[in-house]
């Protein structure tokens, strides 16, 4: 490896690693916050939910996966392309997630909602969607701190200081993986 790309590589993760320590710093209240719930919904019964595009599909993905398998807590995602684009057909790309909870979702789940942006419309009419039912959900964005999806719950959410969606997806992955652990 050259020096270019050895410091390169060093500088990347001194960034990444000050923005875990900045994200959990300012949102350690939020995080103990988020664990609490799945565990509280879980005893009572209730499934987590999760859901992201793109890049946090796949940390929804894999954070499903451990959470069933490794913390034996239920839990489903909504990242199956026949589904995905049959609601997107039926019912359009801006509302198939908020098509996708009022189908799945019951009062005593718990659902977490990703968007690097906080800006995905999808995303956001599912927010609003659980907001007016009155069902718990967490959100996990990043970009600008007034975003909104942000917008829709303040009080249960975690948001990254940066305008990089790949060190966003990756705090997330890693607070969402850590609540495994």
């Amino acid at each position: 490896m050259n020096k270019k790309n050895k410091n390169f590589l060093l500088n990347y993760s001194h960034q990444i690693q000050d923005l875990i320590d900045d994200t959990i710093k300012n949102s350690q209240k939020q995080i103990f916050n988020l664990f609490k719930q799945i565990k509280s919904g879980s005893s009572r019964g209730g499934k987590v939910i999760i859901f992201g595009n793109g890049g946090s599909a796949a940390t929804s993905s894999h954070f499903s996966v451990d959470l069933t398998k490794n913390a034996k807590i239920r839990s489903v995602n909504f990242n199956d392309a026949d589904f995905i684009t049959c609601l997107s057909n039926d019912y359009g790309h801006d509302q198939w997630v908020k098509k996708a909870f009022e189908f799945y979702a019951d009062k005593k789940d718990f659902s977490i909602l990703i968007s690097t942006s906080g800006e995905s419309k999808n995303v956001i009419n599912a927010a609003k969607y659980l907001k007016k039912k009155k069902f718990n959900y967490f959100i996990l964005t990043g970009m600008k701190s007034n975003n909104n999806l942000r917008k829709t719950n303040l009080k249960n959410s975690i948001w990254v200081n940066s305008m990089s969606y790949n060190q966003i997806e990756i705090i997330h992955h890693f607070i969402l993986l850590t609540i495994i652990d």
